[in-house]
């Protein structure tokens, strides 16, 4: 039996495909170790978003061989992906594995082994992702590392190309996963005793468009990026994220559906209406904003400006009641000025969200923007960056008040200790953390509680359960 050891870098699609490629070993009977033992093989799920996540993943490559210089170094995912066969010229990798071969990880490492007993060779199976006929891989979960909250995996690949972001050469272009094998997946999920589940992806807004290649007047843009394209939708007998949404809801046993970060652009009337209307769909909504001036939304490739989005925001707050809106903010992007800065840091304060993601902007070669002139300095981005983070702690404090002295549906997860006294944490459906401290055991529970207060900055505590 060989030890394998696996790490995984990046986003929760990375997170979901190393699940299933440790389920698949496990089936073959290879050992998992922890990374920071001695293994026979090391598998880093690699990322490339930025030049900081390919330099992290040549950091754990090198790691791995420098633990065990006899073992098989396994690099696979995005960064290979984008480097190709050239990632072989990295003397600590051994095999490089592309992203929609991941699904054959081990009969690639199999077949690897068995060569290499006769010599050492360098092995890479990087595939054109690019491809106009590339298919969804397909894979399905049985368990994940979370006992409670299943990630599942709906689509892979990009169409937008924004000018910052690697991720359509890394993922390639929009491939939807058939709606039963979604189905099955989830209902095979709630079985084992899982209760919620995120609807994951590269850009899952887009999920179905490619159902509808034969019919490209349905809204090649992206699916639900309008009412009309959802009728279209409709009339073709396609699916799309909506119509899914919809189809999870009626499995019975499921008690919650969390969506993933969405476009704003699918956010139309038609769209929050279906949604409003699905009792188990959490009212915590992640819609990509990236910044809050429209001419730097222009130079990002964005699809929007500040006021289209600010609308979106307006038409879920008409049909939730006090839905968490979170988004990502890109500071320091090329160009960025003092005014523009200002500008976005207005239009957050207009719309006041739960949580903010800051990211300083990072330059990565390969995309428009690495090119582009007035490149921000780092000091320049370290204040702004500050700057945000300062306002996001503050409106999520304000969002999380809102719970004080009120009853709230917690599903709780863990234990922890804080202060010297354990407590179960779980979260609500808009995702605030709430802390109970009980001997019973919550684990996998869904229990309405009363809010009393912050526990710390980022939890909530409550000190009853009905």
């Amino acid at each position: 039996m060989r030890n394998v050891a696996l790490h995984n870098l990046g986003c929760k699609v990375n997170s979901y495909e190393m699940d299933f490629m440790q389920q698949k070993l496990e089936e073959k009977g290879y050992k998992i170790v922890p990374f920071d033992s001695e293994a026979d093989v090391y598998i880093v799920n690699t990322c490339t978003v930025t030049n900081i996540a390919d330099r992290k993943s040549r950091q754990m490559l090198h790691r791995a061989k420098a633990k065990n210089p006899r073992a098989v170094v396994v690099a696979v995912g995005c960064y290979v992906q984008v480097g190709g066969e050239k990632a072989l010229e990295d003397e600590c990798i051994d095999l490089a594995i592309g992203n929609n071969r991941k699904k054959d990880l081990v009969e690639i490492l199999e077949a690897y082994l068995a060569e290499r007993e006769q010599e050492y060779p360098k092995n890479a199976a990087v595939i054109d992702i690019n491809r106009r006929d590339c298919e969804y891989e397909e894979m399905t979960l049985r368990k994940t590392a979370d006992h409670t909250r299943a990630y599942i995996k709906i689509q892979d690949g990009c169409n937008q190309f924004c000018s910052y972001c690697i991720i359509p050469y890394a993922r390639g272009r929009v491939r939807s996963r058939q709606p039963e094998k979604i189905l099955e997946e989830i209902r095979g999920l709630v079985a084992a005793g899982y209760q919620e589940v995120v609807l994951t992806g590269i850009h899952i807004s887009s999920y179905g468009v490619d159902f509808r290649a034969e019919r490209p007047e349905a809204g090649a843009a992206g699916a639900g990026n309008s009412d009309e394209a959802g009728r279209q939708m409709l009339e073709t007998g396609g699916i799309d994220l909506i119509g899914l949404v919809e189809r999870i809801h009626e499995i019975e046993g499921l008690r919650r559906i969390r969506l993933g970060s969405l476009e704003p652009r699918i956010i139309t009337e038609e769209n929050v209406k279906r949604l409003a209307s699905l009792e188990k769909l959490c009212p915590h909504f992640h819609l990509s904003l990236q910044s809050g001036c429209d001419d730097t939304l222009k130079r990002m490739n964005r699809h929007y400006t500040s006021e289209e989005y600010y609308e979106r925001v307006k038409l879920l707050r008409s049909a939730f009641s006090h839905p968490a809106i979170t988004t990502d903010v890109i500071v320091g992007f090329p160009g960025e000025t003092e005014e523009e800065f200002a500008g976005t840091r207005r239009f957050l304060e207009r719309v006041g969200f739960y949580e903010m993601h800051i990211f300083k902007y990072s330059r990565r070669r390969g995309t428009r923007a690495a090119d582009m002139p007035d490149q921000v300095p780092e000091s320049l981005k370290n204040a702004r960056s500050a700057e945000l983070f300062s306002l996001e702690r503050e409106q999520s404090r304000e969002f999380r008040s809102y719970y004080i002295g009120k009853e709230a549906e917690v599903l709780f997860e863990e234990t922890k200790e804080i202060g010297g006294r354990r407590f179960w944490l779980g979260h609500t459906g808009d995702y605030v953390r709430i802390a109970l401290e009980t001997e019973e055991n919550l684990s996998n529970c869904m229990k309405k509680v009363e809010v009393a207060g912050f526990l710390t900055d980022e939890i909530m505590i409550s000190d009853s359960m009905h």
